[in-house]
């Protein structure tokens, strides 16, 4: 399968594409001068849902069908774009920021558009202050172009877009704790329904999507559904950012077609394993994924929605940590509930005191105190978590615990770390 030419990566192969003048030079703007002279909001929306543009921060919902549930007899909406980046192993996010800033921001621009929203935000943890700064300028420069601010082209459309700097809490990455931050509250999710989409920021109807999915607006607008359909597969098109790390040789961010093998991400693109050593297993989603076992039919695996979701994981936002056979899951689960404890936002209860009692359990396996015992009462708290939080981080605790529990018994057998 050969490598697309970039789409969202395309700072890579066009120097200056953060500046406004090569942005424009380079065809920037025009999907949002089209859809603002010759397009009505409902077009927009329709072609995209056309697309078949799925979210690319995790949850891979069709992206034109969350815009179709705001209500049209409540307003007004609002846009938020979410830029908190923080599962460990994803920094597709910030390279877009960085290098190819107005993109995202048309994004932005033409979804405020279809949803007929006068106002958006993009939320940015709080460790990309620089970065929030230098989209400040960049806005700053579209209103000064007439891009955005009142009356846009000599429509009677307006739109304002702001940024806002999260504190770094994990948690402000789940959409409804995200809306509290961004309202000034403490980031801890809301009790649903009523959903964003009809209850969002400051109580009105919101869509919320990702840096990376609103990034692909522009280009499917200027080029078309049938166009953004061509690539990836039936259902899951487009092309995916993977952001690869872990114990490989060139580690980093890869745009490839939805559908690329984890054997030519890893082997091909990413050089192999470190050292030579075998690979062990696959974290797909970050620290929140459910482990897979690097078997040749994982390997051969296409990395798409369905396909992973099919051998027990999911592709979530696509960040490949690679682990080798050197790697002890007893540390690895370690590593990942004593994040989640840290992160937890301590609202409900299984959530809090779950991962509380994993870290301490999986820190006792780990000096390799009372294994066995342990071993099964790790098994019996992440149990008790499933299903019963308020947002996904309590479930996102317990993926890599009860998957490495499961399918990697033998690093559970051993005395001494």
């Amino acid at each position: 399968m050969p490598i697309v030419e970039y789409n969202l990566l395309r700072h890579r192969v066009i120097p200056g594409l953060d500046r406004l003048d090569v942005y424009q030079a380079q065809g920037g703007f025009s999907a949002f001068r089209k859809a603002l002279t010759s397009m009505t909001p409902d077009q927009v929306l329709q072609e995209i849902k056309a697309s078949g543009l799925r979210g690319r921060g995790g949850a891979g919902f069709p992206t034109g069908t969350k815009w179709s549930f705001l209500p049209n007899n409540i307003w007004p909406h609002y846009v938020v774009c979410n830029g908190d980046e923080s599962e460990p192993g994803t920094f597709k996010d910030r390279e877009i920021l960085e290098g190819n800033p107005f993109q995202l921001l048309e994004g932005v621009m033409l979804t405020s558009y279809a949803v007929q929203a006068k106002a958006a935000y993009i939320y940015l943890r709080g460790e990309f202050s620089q970065i929030a700064n230098e989209l400040d300028r960049r806005i700053a420069s579209l209103e000064a172009a007439g891009l955005l601010g009142d009356n846009l082209l000599g429509t009677a459309y307006s739109l304002r877009v702001y940024t806002h700097l999260g504190a770094g809490a994990y948690i402000c990455g789940e959409e409804s704790a995200l809306l509290e931050s961004l309202e000034g509250k403490l980031g801890m999710p809301r009790l649903r329904p009523p959903f964003p989409a009809v209850y969002g920021l400051f109580g009105k109807p919101t869509v919320i999507n990702n840096v990376e999915t609103l990034t692909n607006v522009p280009l499917i607008i200027e080029r078309g559904a049938s166009w953004f359909h061509s690539i990836g597969t039936e259902k899951s098109p487009g092309t995916k950012i993977f952001c690869l790390s872990g114990c490989v040789n060139r580690p980093g961010n890869y745009e490839l077609p939805l559908g690329t093998t984890f054997r030519k991400l890893i082997y091909e693109l990413g050089g192999g394993i470190l050292d030579g050593r075998a690979i062990k297993a696959i974290l797909p989603a970050g620290a929140s994924s459910s482990i897979i076992k690097a078997t040749e039919t994982a390997l051969d695996t296409p990395m798409d929605y369905e396909s992973v979701t099919a051998i027990g994981s999911t592709l979530g936002s696509a960040s490949i940590i690679v682990l080798d056979e050197s790697v002890d899951m007893r540390w690895l689960i370690h590593k990942t509930v004593h994040f989640f404890k840290h992160e937890s936002c301590g609202k409900c209860t299984p959530c809090r005191e779950g991962t509380y009692w994993m870290d301490h359990l999986a820190s006792h396996i780990l000096d390799g105190y009372h294994i066995q015992e342990d071993v099964v009462l790790l098994a019996n708290v992440a149990g008790q978590i499933r299903n019963k939080c308020l947002c996904p981080l309590g479930e996102f605790s317990i993926t890599a615990v009860t998957t490495a529990l499961d399918q990697f018994k033998e690093d559970f057998l051993s005395q001494g770390s």
